[in-house]
C-alpha cells in the first residue's frame, strides 16, 4: 500500500447472494464426490434463476454421486434458507448436464509409473497476507465478510427473523500512513421479509452487528451509512437476480488489496491450480509474515497444464521485509512441494472440505480440526525463524 492517507474499499456478499448460491452447489457437489472417492476430478458450474438451478461441468467419479446431484442442490438451497415463491427448494426445477472429464486433459494430469500429476490447468495464481489484522488479511475485506457472518448467525439463530439470506456489505476502511485507522462509509443492503420495513428500520436492526464487526474506534461521527439504499428490498436470491459459480473471485480472496490470477475457486478439485495453488500461496505467504519477516507478502506461482512443477515462483514483500529479501524468496519453493500432489498432500485437500469455503471468504478463516482451512495455518513459522 502506498504510504499517506487514502481510502480502501473491499466488498462481501452473504451466502444467500446469487452468486454464493451457485459456489456453494458447486462445491456441495465437489465434496460429495470428495467423501465418495479422494481421487475423484470435479470442474462443477452452477446457475440459478427464478427457481430453477443449473448444473454442468465435467466429472470422474462414482456414478452414484452424479445420480444424486438434485438432491445435493436441494439441500443445499434449504440449508441456506430459501423458502419463497420464486425460489423454493421443494418447487424448483434442477437440471443435471454434468459429463465425463475429457480425455485429453485427463491424460495431462493422470500421474504415469509413478511421476507427479500435471497441474489440471495453466495460469497464474496469487497468495497474500498483510498485518493489518490478527487474521493476516487485508482490513477492509476481513471487516465486510465479519459483518456479514454477523448477520447470518442472528438470522438463522432466530434473532433476526425478518432478515433474509441474501445480503451486501462494502467497507471503506481510511487509512494513515500505510495503517488502517477508521472507517470512512458504510454499505449494507439486506434482504427483508417485512415490505413495510424503511431503510431506517433495516438500519436499526443491523447496526448492531455492523459496530460489534469493526473495531470500537473505526466508527466516528464522520462515517458515512447506507443500509439498503434503494428502499425495499424484499426479493432477493436468484429470483431477483441470476447467479453463477466463481462470479465473486474478488470476494473470495483479498478484496482487490493483492493481485488475482483470474480463476475461480469453487466446484474444482485440488487438481486444478486455480485453486490448490492459490491455497498454497496464501500458506506462504502467511507465514512469511506470521513470523515476522515481513509485515506484508504477496506470492506468484505459475503452471502449465499437464507439468508438474511451478514455471516461475515470485515473491514480494513490498519493501516490509526485516531480512533479506532474496533469501526469504529462495525459501519458498524449499517449504513444501509445490506440484499438485504435493500440494494436496502437504494440506490435506483430497477431502470434503470445500463447500464451507464457498461463502465469507476463501482465506482469513480458522483452520478447523478435520483439516478445513488448513491453508491457514502457522506451522511453518519456527522453520522460516531458524533460517534467519
Amino acid at each position: 500500500m502506498p504510504k499517506g492517507d487514502y481510502l480502501f474499499t473491499s466488498e462481501s456478499v452473504a451466502e444467500g447472494h446469487p452468486d454464493k448460491v451457485c459456489d456453494q452447489i458447486s462445491d456441495a457437489i465437489l465434496d460429495a464426490f470428495m467423501e465418495e472417492d479422494p481421487g475423484s476430478r470435479v470442474g462443477c458450474e452452477a446457475l440459478a434463476t427464478t427457481n430453477r438451478v443449473v448444473v454442468a461441468g465435467e466429472v470422474r467419479g462414482p456414478e452414484r454421486v452424479t445420480g444424486s446431484v438434485e438432491s445435493i442442490v436441494r439441500e443445499c438451497v434449504r440449508s441456506i434458507g430459501y423458502e419463497q415463491d420464486g425460489f423454493h427448494w421443494e418447487t424448483m426445477k434442477v437440471h443435471n448436464y454434468l459429463h465425463e472429464q475429457s480425455v485429453d486433459i485427463a491424460q495431462g494430469v493422470d500421474a504415469v509409473d509413478g511421476s507427479s500429476e500435471g497441474a489440471g490447468d495453466q495460469g497464474l495464481m496469487f497468495g497474500y497476507a498483510v498485518d493489518e489484522t490478527p487474521e493476516l488479511m487485508p482490513a477492509a475485506i476481513h471487516s465486510s465478510h465479519k459483518v456479514l457472518r454477523l448477520l447470518a448467525d442472528a438470522r438463522r439463530s432466530g434473532m433476526e427473523p425478518r432478515l433474509g439470506p441474501d445480503a451486501k456489505s462494502q467497507i471503506t476502511v481510511r487509512y494513515v500512513d500505510g495503517k488502517p485507522v477508521a472507517v470512512s462509509s458504510i454499505v449494507v443492503s439486506v434482504q427483508h421479509f417485512d415490505a413495510s420495513l424503511t431503510s431506517g428500520n433495516v438500519r436499526e436492526i443491523v447496526e448492531p452487528y455492523v459496530r460489534q464487526a469493526l473495531p470500537e474506534d473505526w466508527i466516528t461521527p464522520d462515517t458515512v451509512w447506507h443500509v439498503n439504499p434503494t428502499g425495499i428490498f424484499v426479493i432477493g436470491g436468484p429470483d431477483g437476480d441470476c447467479g453463477l459459480t466463481g462470479r465473486k473471485i474478488i470476494v473470495d480472496t483479498y478484496g482487490g488489496s493483492a493481485p488475482h490470477g483470474g480463476g475461480a475457486f469453487s466446484g474444482k478439485d485440488p487438481t486444478k491450480v486455480d485453486r490448490s495453488a492459490a491455497y498454497a500461496a496464501r500458506y506462504l505467504a502467511k507465514n512469511i509474515v506470521a513470523s515476522g519477516l515481513a509485515g506484508r507478502c504477496c506470492i506468484q506461482m505459475a503452471y502449465a497444464i499437464g507439468v508438474a512443477e511451478p514455471l516461475a515462483i515470485h515473491v514480494d514483500t513490498y519493501g516490509t521485509e526485516r531480512e533479506d529479501p532474496g533469501k526469504i524468496a529462495s525459501l519458498v519453493p524449499e517449504l513444501m512441494d509445490l506440484t499438485p500432489s504435493g500440494i494436496r498432500k502437504h494440506l490435506g485437500l483430497g477431502r470434503p472440505i470445500y463447500r464451507r469455503t464457498a461463502a465469507y471468504g476463501h482465506f482469513g478463516r480458522t483452520p478447523d480440526e478435520d483439516g478445513g482451512f488448513s491453508w491457514e495455518r502457522t506451522d511453518l513459522v519456527e522453520d522460516l525463524r531458524k533460517a534467519f
